[in-house]
């Protein structure tokens, strides 16, 4: 059984980890919307962005309640981000929502296959507060992107 203290710091670890996922979530969200100006579906984009946002939020807190220090930045998790950054100025609708589909397919299975590392409480905000906005984006995102393909 580990100890209380190993468990606290397994926790924080697991909660920064999903915040630097969220970061990266934030950074290709706006990394897409800065290429999309025109974008009809720009709304849902900005949607989900402000959702990352706020989970971005919600871990940072909790890492510091727990007397951890939140990450900075969004480390391996990045490369949605820098996928979409490096692309051409004309990067297309279809390739930037199948991008952000895919960091959301990425979101959601890594809060599932994680959460067991987290003591109750922690749990409790994954799977009360992040899960429901984590699926509810992964929606939008999978629904924009059959849309585009029908429209295609």
């Amino acid at each position: 059984m580990l100890s209380h203290a190993t468990k606290t710091t397994t926790t924080i670890d697991q909660l920064n980890s999903f915040l630097r996922g969220e970061l990266s979530a934030v950074e290709t969200y706006y990394q897409a919307l800065s290429k999309l100006d025109d974008f009809k579906y720009r709304n849902t984009l900005e949607d989900c962005a402000s959702s990352h946002q706020r989970r971005v939020a919600l871990l940072s807190e909790e890492v510091r309640r727990r007397g951890g220090r939140p990450a900075g930045n969004s480390g391996a998790w990045g490369t949605f981000a820098k996928a979409i950054e490096r692309s051409s100025a004309a990067i297309g609708p279809r390739l930037a929502v199948a991008a952000l589909e895919e960091g959301e397919d990425h979101g959601r299975n890594d809060y599932d296959r994680h959460i067991e590392k987290l003591d109750a409480d922690a749990r409790a905000l994954v799977a009360q507060r992040l899960m429901p906005e984590q699926l509810r984006t992964h929606g939008a995102m999978s629904q924009l992107k059959k849309q585009l393909t029908r429209a295609a």
